[in-house]
């Protein structure tokens, strides 16, 4: 990545291949026949509009980044099919009995550990600006359009309740490690850990597994899946600094924190923000991050063997191109309150519809620039889209038994919503959108 932002960048040449790190990390891309094989299946057809929704088109999906650092720089996930996707053993089939999505609020918080409330906010300079929190009903109408078709319903804000594991004792909350703190549903209480950090970005965190085996527990007969948003810091296993998410697919539950995604905390983060989706395409910002790593060779990979496009293009005119330009048209993203939380409710819709995504057994994708790429960190979250490629559009087609029609102007309802429109994601998500509802306009 760069030592430093890019300053004043006009992201006027935008570049829809992989940068040239991609070479330089052993990654090769699929080609375009093993591509186009993959939205394909057996015994399983779509109408004539929705193929042209899954047509490829570097215009409106381009190859994954591929930058330093970036997930698919490591290593590669084996790529899913939607034949594939539809032979999975651990794939839950939505029934007319199971195909509800339910979202439950972050838990309450009980008088006698109220100092969990100053876990809810960062250890940093007081920002000039205030930000807004991500409202839990937003997030649910996100998904009701990402997952258009299907049924998302809000359990009560009464779901979940920390209490004391045990009577509190005095200055438990200095200590540091391992602590314990009960979470109730019900007339049950389970015990989940949770540390507080003297160096943290926030003063405590939660576990995330004991989370996520709550939320199994909760699970409603009639659920097809469960997230659970949760607004304080968390952490998976004693060397993690932090994680923001995670599904136990087969298990239909998932766990999202709204608390690194706060934008008061980019600078401390090295979130490049200036740069975040679509604006992560732009020819200038890919050469500069992929320049900044050493050109060590790494030992390529057997499983896929087509070569990386050079593509790079000003001049094609499609739905990412235009979705570059609404953003470069936005005021800085600093001069607002509004442009501030409708950012971080941005971030936080995308990560909860990705990792509901695993909940329909949709595993990270490595065809294309797409919602459900796998991320290694903060930075390479902001980078990627809120869109479904053309494989993995295929997979919520089939599972929501929805056109892609009708879900693309339910999500584009969403984006136009006052407050979303002229903001720095869902403004160009808007756009992306009406531009690709125009190209499959044109092509009938």
């Amino acid at each position: 990545m760069p030592r430093k932002p890019i300053s004043k960048c006009d992201h006027g040449s935008i570049c829809l291949s992989s940068s040239s790190h991609a070479s330089v990390a052993g990654f090769r891309r699929q080609g375009q026949r093993q591509r186009l094989a993959a939205i394909k299946a057996d015994n399983r057809s779509f109408p004539r509009e929705d193929k042209l929704f899954l047509e490829e088109d570097d215009r409106v999906f381009p190859a994954p980044l591929l930058l330093p650092g970036d997930d698919l720089a490591g290593d590669l996930d084996d790529a899913q099919s939607f034949q594939e996707w539809l032979d999975g053993e651990h794939r839950n089939p939505i029934t007319a009995k199971q195909k509800t999505v339910y979202v439950v609020p972050s838990p309450q918080i009980d008088a006698n550990v109220d100092f969990m409330r100053t876990w809810k906010t960062p250890k940093c300079p007081d920002h000039e600006l205030s930000t807004k929190p991500p409202s839990t009903k937003d997030v649910q109408d996100y998904l009701t359009a990402f997952y258009h078709g299907l049924p998302v319903k809000m359990m009560p804000p009464s779901t979940l309740r920390f209490i004391p594991w045990e009577e509190p004792q005095k200055k438990t909350r200095k200590k540091m490690g391992p602590q314990y703190l009960g979470l109730q549903s019900g007339d049950e209480c389970v015990r989940i850990r949770s540390r507080t950090l003297s160096d943290g970005v926030y003063e405590g965190q939660v576990n995330l597994d004991d989370l996520l085996d709550t939320a199994i527990g909760i699970l409603p007969k009639d659920a097809y899946a469960l997230l659970m948003l949760v607004d304080f810091d968390l952490y998976e296993d004693d060397d993690d600094e932090f994680v923001c998410g995670r599904a136990y697919g087969g298990s239909r539950v998932a766990v999202v924190s709204s608390a690194r995604y706060n934008p008061i905390l980019d600078t401390i983060q090295d979130v490049e923000r200036h740069h975040a989706w679509p604006a992560s395409h732009c020819e200038k910002y890919m050469s500069a991050c992929a320049s900044a790593e050493p050109t060590a060779k790494r030992q390529k990979r057997s499983q896929v063997n087509s070569r990386v496009s050079q593509n790079s293009t000003l001049e094609l005119n499609g739905p990412v191109r235009d979705a570059v330009s609404v953003y470069r048209s936005l005021p800085e993203v600093d001069s607002s309150p509004s442009l501030l939380s409708a950012l971080w409710l941005g971030r936080v819709c995308r990560t909860a519809s990705h990792e509901l995504g695993h909940c329909f057994g949709i595993a990270h994708c490595v065809y294309y620039a797409c919602s459900m790429q796998g991320t290694a960190s903060i930075c390479e979250d902001a980078r990627q889209p809120p869109y479904l490629c053309p494989v993995d559009l295929a997979k919520v087609l089939c599972a929501t038994s929805m056109s892609a029609s009708k879900r693309y102007r339910a999500l584009l309802a969403f984006c136009e919503r006052p407050g979303n429109s002229d903001t720095h994601f869902f403004g160009p998500f808007a756009t992306w959108i009406r531009s690709r509802l125009s190209q499959i306009k044109d092509s009938t």
